[in-house]
């Protein structure tokens, strides 16, 4: 197995002088370095083939011995060395201090085709930012963080990938419900890929301690290997650097409404300055249409992560981000413009999506006043988001309301619910709808293709991936490789995964797994 290595992050920024693996408060170095646990009985369960050939690697080095024991962390890829990085962050809006790589660490650099990742390793045990926890992690969360990140990268959502997914042989103790009751658990290792894992809480760290030197040089570093192409120099190169981190993220954040993503947990911590889609823990998508959904049991109470306050979530971050790029700029006035521009652009992206999942390519202003309507009434009665937008292209532009109507009504929960007034508010839309799409030049096919580039037709639904996590604790993954398979091709029709085309069932409502989840890994 051969991989082409560079170490650019620990060869140009300072480390660690404490090798020591306790957790402990870690001042003025960009890293720590760490080797990962060995396991005692590692197997591989599954591969992106996808992520694997991005890195430079063939289907034979997948099934090697080398790739097993490097990507379940029993060895060390020779002319490597790993780390574990340090960043604070904001954790539901308060300040958590220093958090870092608890559970992860970072194998190396490699380069393919002119292209830069780095490869890490979650699950591979302590760090020195571990905390009181133990570096681990189990099968079902490493399943779902495995699926989601590829159906994600497959979906055309800016996401970490997931290159493996391995058993570790051990056995980890969790208390999945936080209700006292731990219990152990296969433990898992995935080993994730991304540009670097360099996150907004990274600078937040340096910043809070008034370390300006090493604010700088990380600065410097990122700028100089992932944002090349800034050519600017003092501080209208950081000016351009916060520019583009919140261009990228508010770009990923529209991916997230278009499709129906809720990340759960969006701390400060949890956002990569790549404005990728990072640390899918208590994650879901919407079944029903459900602006004020979260899946987090933590953030059951406030709702802070709910799906409909995302963009203004990922505001607030940005905001986080500034006020610690703040000493490298000594200016409030230029950040804050470009703060200040998010919300306008975000409206008028989020429109332009929102027009492309109704087919809509002649962009009109009066559109916006046609989405907030289908939205408000998409929350009046359970109506499932996916199979919504994906029926609605198989209207015609000379149906009648009723017709249209018989279209999507397979995206309600319960047609029952839907009294007189919901029904007349529908086909009052759906006549809208109609005239609206009767003023575009495309025909009812040209419409429905462009539609279903947009609207998925099959999503990882969390009772999907807990059928998945219960097959694998018994040692079946034929349903994780037949999942897998058919969120390659999220877009297409695929007639032999039909049934996965399905509102949540109903045992899924309140299963532990289906609908929320806790962060418990």
């Amino acid at each position: 197995m051969k991989l082409q290595i560079q170490n650019n992050f620990t060869a140009e920024l300072p480390a660690d002088s404490n090798e020591n693996n306790v957790p402990r408060q870690v001042h003025q170095a960009c890293y720590s370095f760490v080797l990962p646990k060995k396991p005692s009985n590692p197997s591989l369960i599954h591969t992106s083939i996808e992520a694997a050939n991005a890195i430079g690697l063939s289907q034979e080095d997948i099934l090697s011995a080398d790739f097993l024991n490097t990507f379940s962390g029993s060895t060390i890829f020779p002319g490597t060395k790993p780390y574990a990085l340090p960043y604070a962050g904001h954790q539901f809006g308060n300040w958590a201090g220093q958090l870092g790589d608890g559970r992860a660490i970072n194998l190396t650099e490699v380069v393919h085709e002119n292209k830069s990742y780095t490869l890490q390793l979650k699950g591979a045990g302590p760090t020195p930012y571990s905390r009181t926890a133990d570096g681990f992690a189990v099968l079902r969360s490493s399943i779902r963080e495995h699926l989601c990140a590829e159906a994600m990268h497959y979906l055309g959502v800016p996401t970490t990938r997931s290159l493996s997914l391995m058993l570790s042989g051990d056995q980890v103790l969790r208390d999945v419900l936080y209700n006292g009751n731990p219990a152990y658990e296969k433990g898992a290792i995935v080993c994730r890929v991304a540009p670097s894992f360099i996150r907004f809480g990274s600078f937040e760290l340096f910043a809070s301690r008034e370390d300006h030197v090493n604010l700088k040089l990380l600065a410097d570093f990122t700028i100089k290997h992932h944002f090349s192409h800034i050519q600017k120099e003092g501080v209208e190169k950081y000016l351009a650097f916060f520019q583009e981190v919140t261009q990228t993220t508010l770009n990923m954040i529209v991916h997230w409404q278009r499709v129906g993503f809720v990340h759960g947990v969006m701390n400060t911590d949890n956002m990569s300055i790549h404005g990728i889609t990072i640390d899918y823990g208590p994650y879901g998508w919407l079944e029903d249409y459900n602006s004020c959904w979260t899946p987090n049991t933590t953030d059951n109470q406030h709702k802070r992560y709910r799906f409909g306050n995302q963009p203004e979530i990922a505001l607030w971050n940005l905001y986080q981000l500034a006020n610690a790029l703040y000493p490298l700029i000594q200016e409030a006035k230029p950040l804050e413009t470009i703060l200040d521009a998010f919300s306008a652009d975000y409206e008028k992206e989020y429109l332009n999506m929102m027009q492309n999942k109704l087919g809509l390519q002649i962009k009109k202003e009066q559109d916006i006043i046609l989405i907030q309507s289908l939205t408000q009434l998409l929350e009046k009665v359970e109506t499932d988001m996916t199979i919504f937008f994906r029926n609605l292209s198989n209207l015609s532009k000379a149906d009648a309301a009723t017709t249209a109507f018989n279209s999507i009504k397979d995206a309600f929960y319960n047609e029952k619910d839907l009294d007189q007034t919901i029904l007349k508010d529908w086909h009052d839309w759906l006549e809208k709808y109609s005239l609206r799409i009767n003023e575009e030049a495309l025909s009812d096919s040209e419409r429905k293709e462009q539609m279903n580039l947009v609207n998925p037709k099959y999503v990882l639904r969390n009772y999907m991936a807990q059928l998945c996590i219960d097959d694998a604790d018994k040692g079946d993954y034929s349903l994780l490789n037949e999942l897998f398979e058919m969120l390659k091709k999220p877009y297409d029709e695929q007639p032999n995964f039909q049934k996965w085309f399905a509102k949540r069932p109903d045992w899924a409502r309140d299963k532990v797994g289906c609908s929320m989840l806790s962060c418990s890994s």
